[in-house]
């Protein structure tokens, strides 16, 4: 008898959560280790988030809420969507879940059937396609490159839509690329999306970390025919520094929503009532920590892609969102040194392989590429002190070094 599930055959364990959790167990046996693994913020939550939070239970706030939301905190997102994007929804419209991860696996889960093909552009956030393919559904993987800014073209879009096509995701900006579309970008994908009957997922967790004055866009801010069609999905966990506090929320048909709500009673029920009093406070309070923590990101992303441009054999576009940076590694793979690697080591994935030696010999955590879908980078969180990030470009600088002899 097999004790588990034939559906996890399909998935793997989340490589950023793992090389994070190595990172941090090496850490603690003493080695100064880099770690650019985690996708997260290293400031504290802003005080007056974890203010809110002790008054909540304080006052007892300490029971269930409904399962997909206080009503105090819907309203609040609500509010955030109108201001912020234009947007109108009804409360029936939005739902509160334990991370925007969670949010997107129950959508997937209540939307999708067996068979059914989600487009998804590449490099793509690691979990993408493992939640689809648990929801047994079909990810479509579209690849793009740094020679077009990693943005999916709206002449592709429309070559890998199928009679089998029910889901498009838009991540912008992008993990892993910080890559970020223009209103004309998002026009042009809107033009083959508008008349398909297709479902846009718009992961919008990124949309506070924007560089150089860019403006947020997202599908069903272009059109009223595209805000029904499209599923937004966004969350607290970067923009305020609360990845821990596990808030996430979606706003959409009412129908799925419903439906997730259902998914969600019979899994965890509602999120943490004291996580979602500060996550209210987050999108109601101050938001000048925001700006600040955006500040300290855009100076973070100027140096390390400086620094690591400075590096033969590696090329480094600007992301212009997010806080990460996703240089490509190809001259790298061409040094004697790395190819004399590949003869010795079984390793397929060249960026598995250099993310390996990276950390094994040179105390920096990173994650490869090739967990996003393009194996011909890694991907580096500038979530980390400007002295951090030089000491940690300096050791693949040094590695780098030590394989072209």
């Amino acid at each position: 008898m097999k004790l588990v599930a034939q559906r996890l055959d399909v998935v793997e364990p989340s490589p950023t959560l793992a090389i994070t959790a190595k990172a941090n167990q090496l850490k603690a046996s003493g080695l100064d280790v880099v770690g650019f693994g985690a996708g997260e913020p290293d400031f504290d939550t802003p005080n007056h988030i974890k203010d809110a939070a002790k008054k909540a239970m304080d006052q007892g706030k300490t029971k269930y809420t409904p399962v997909s939301g206080t009503v105090s905190l819907k309203e609040a997102i609500i509010q955030k969507f109108k201001t912020d994007n234009g947007l109108t929804y009804e409360k029936n419209q939005i739902i509160v879940g334990t991370g925007g991860k969670q949010v997107l696996y129950n959508f997937f889960m209540a939307t999708l059937n067996a068979g059914d093909e989600v487009i998804i552009p590449a490099p793509y956030w690691v979990s993408y396609a493992d939640i689809v393919r648990l929801a047994e559904g079909v990810p479509v993987i579209v690849p793009t490159d740094i020679s077009t800014g990693f943005k999916i073209s709206p002449a592709q879009l429309e070559k890998a839509i199928t009679p089998k096509t029910k889901v498009f995701i838009f991540n912008s900006p992008s993990n892993p690329t910080g890559a970020a579309y223009t209103r004309s970008d998002v026009e042009g994908l809107v033009k083959v999306l508008e008349p398909k009957e297709i479902i846009t997922v718009s992961d919008d967790i990124y949309e506070k970390i924007l560089y150089d004055g860019l403006e947020f866009v997202n599908p069903a801010m272009i059109s009223a025919t595209m805000k029904e069609k499209t599923f937004v999905i966004n969350g607290v966990s970067k923009a305020y520094s609360m990845t821990g506090w596990r808030i996430g929320y979606a706003a959409g048909n009412a129908e799925i929503i419903k439906n997730m709500d259902t998914m969600q009673g019979q899994s965890t029920s509602n999120a943490s009532s004291i996580s979602q009093a500060a996550a209210e406070a987050a999108l109601t309070g101050d938001q000048n920590p925001v700006l600040e923590m955006k500040a300290a990101f855009d100076n973070r992303r100027k140096l390390i892609v400086s620094l690591l441009n400075q590096i033969p054999g590696i090329n480094c576009r600007m992301p212009e969102g997010a806080f990460y940076a996703f240089p490509y590694l190809t001259g790298v793979y061409a040094l004697p040194g790395f190819q004399k690697l590949l003869k010795e080591k079984n390793e397929k994935s060249l960026s598995k392989l250099f993310c390996d030696v990276l950390l094994d010999k040179y105390n920096v955590a990173a994650v490869p590429g090739v967990a996003f879908g393009d194996d011909n980078a890694l991907r580096l969180s500038y979530a980390l002190g400007e002295k951090d990030i030089e000491k940690g470009v300096s050791r693949i600088k040094q590695m780098v070094e030590d394989l072209s002899k």
